[in-house]
């Protein structure tokens, strides 16, 4: 499969753990480099599990949502925020623990593009539960 998004996108898909394309859950395995072009290795896990309270996001700007990893809490949703630019989710996405505004900080646990709903999602649980 073959995605042709701004090398800042790019890079922010190549730091996210997982993908959601076409109701089909992967997993990242590799980020590689054939001469000029960039490649991302992913491995099919199965169909995409829907969290709670999910909202489609194309075409409507660049968003981040921040969800429970749990999956008895239904991927609980704890907050969304837009961003202006890709390298502003980059910035979430380089991190271990974040800092959701009206929440505190998190820690990360896990990252993912979600083409379907054109939405970036980090998993995060309480410091305290580290």
């Amino acid at each position: 499969m073959e995605t042709n998004v701004g090398i800042d996108e790019f890079y922010a898909r190549q730091l996210c753990t997982y993908f959601i394309m076409r109701g089909t859950q992967y997993e990242l395995i590799s980020n590689e480099m054939d001469g000029n072009m960039e490649v991302l290795v992913l491995k099919e896990i199965g169909r995409n599990l829907s969290g709670e309270d999910e909202r489609n996001f194309r075409e409507q700007g660049i968003h981040i949502e921040f969800r429970s990893p749990n999956e008895r809490e239904n991927f609980r949703l704890l907050s969304r925020i837009p961003c202006e630019t890709h390298i502003e989710v980059i910035r979430y996405l380089l991190k271990n623990v974040v800092d959701i505004p009206k929440i505190g900080q998190s820690l990360v646990t896990s990252t993912e593009i979600d083409e379907d709903r054109g939405v970036y999602v980090i998993y995060v649980t309480d410091l305290k539960e580290s």
